[in-house]
């Protein structure tokens, strides 16, 4: 009989390392009373396990504390592999290059014109990873995977960008494949909404939660679900979309056809209108938080409000999901407690009493960085532990 059928203890050994890998990788480092309680193994096992990777040079093991106790700090070795991240946004270009013992060794944003086409937005992207590999010291056949984001949902059949997406001409578009054609190495792709819920969990606000949203405000509303530790997409993968909701039929017109949908009041184009009359110049939804924060009093009505209506659509989220955590990202999310606030008004109105009591919404706190942070934590998250072990 083989040594490795299903069962064997040879199979067994090898579907435990690739928990242990996997807890490790996804956390960035563990103690190792940490990865037993988070793996189910036993205390005895997880050391073994742990002395085995390290002698592999495939783990690196420091001494910490844990509560007061000390403790050994279990994370992937600097050189088990590259990962890059890449987020076209509404208005930039955000690349970063990390390992997987979460350490980021080179980042770059640059803005990005939203008129520009799809293959000069790629040419770009192409350039900025191929410098950040160079100044991160590493050859391209380092990188086990590259994670895209984009603003818009992708099919998860075709790969292809759907036709609610911000960025105009891009429509049709398969990111993914375009990616890996000129970079030649795999590319694995999400929305940005869905990466900044990642991103979150990952490196942020989330640590440690199983179930949140994350909820993205700026040129339009996204959502990322994350259940029971994973990013839930959907069949056709636009699982998430808490900007269409309706909150009035009679509202204005939306970009998916529908009327009075949750974005067309909290848009950055509908709060700016709002505000252009009485702010002549180029305002920009950073500049309205900023005026805000001096108590520009238009400027804090128009974000309260804007608060108000989100809170809406969170109370919603609520009632058919239950989430423990609602982070805040996007523009919007830097006007702090002037947001945050009335969206707690609005749950604590709208939600269902008990899942409301349950719920804590707060800012996220990677920032523009999320999403493309997210990315990275994409491929570890899609990696199998082969190319580890």
């Amino acid at each position: 009989m083989s040594t490795d059928t299903p069962g064997s203890q040879s199979s067994l050994h090898r579907a435990n390392l690739e928990r242990v890998l996997r807890a490790v990788r996804m956390a960035g480092s563990l103690t190792q009373a940490e990865i037993a309680r988070g793996t189910g193994l036993s205390a005895a096992t997880v050391s073994n396990i742990v002395r085995e990777l390290k002698e592999s040079g495939t783990v690196v093991v420091a001494d910490t504390s844990s509560g007061g106790r000390r403790a050994r700090s279990v994370s992937l070795s600097g050189d088990a592999g590259i990962v890059v991240g890449v987020d076209f946004g509404h208005t930039h270009l955000r690349v970063a290059v990390g390992n997987l013992a979460h350490r980021v060794l080179a980042e770059e944003s640059e803005p990005l014109d939203v008129d520009v086409s799809a293959q000069q937005g790629f040419d770009r992207a192409e350039r900025m990873v191929e410098r950040l590999l160079g100044q991160a010291g590493f050859p391209a056949d380092k990188v086990i995977g590259v994670g895209l984001g984009v603003p818009g949902p992708i099919d998860q059949e075709t790969g292809a960008l759907g036709s609610t997406a911000i960025l105009p001409g891009w429509t049709g578009v398969t990111p993914g494949q375009e990616l890996a054609g000129r970079l030649g190495m795999p590319v694995h792709v999400d929305n940005d909404a869905n990466l900044g819920a990642l991103g979150e969990l990952v490196w942020g606000a989330g640590r440690g939660l199983g179930d949140l949203a994350y909820i993205k405000v700026a040129s339009g509303v996204g959502s990322g679900l994350v259940i029971n530790g994973q990013i839930y997409r959907g069949p056709g993968g636009t699982a998430g979309e808490i900007g269409h909701i309706t909150l009035d039929e009679a509202g204005p017109v939306c970009r998916c056809g529908n009327r009075g949908c949750l974005e067309t009041f909290v848009g950055s184009r509908y709060l700016l209108n709002l505000l252009n009359a009485n702010h002549p110049g180029e305002l920009t939804l950073g500049r309205v938080v900023q005026l805000a924060q001096q108590g520009d009093l238009g400027c804090r009505r128009v974000i309260a409000d804007a608060g108000r209506q989100i809170g809406m659509g969170v109370a919603t989220l609520c009632n058919l999901l239950n989430p423990r955590r609602v982070i805040l990202g996007g523009d919007l999310a830097e006007a702090g407690e002037l947001v945050l606030s009335p969206i707690r008004d609005s749950v604590a109105r709208y939600a269902i009493p008990s899942a409301a009591r349950q719920l804590s919404v707060v800012p996220g706190t990677l920032g523009g960085r999320a999403e493309v942070l997210g990315a990275l934590a994409l491929v570890m998250s899609e990696m199998s532990e082969t190319g580890v072990l």
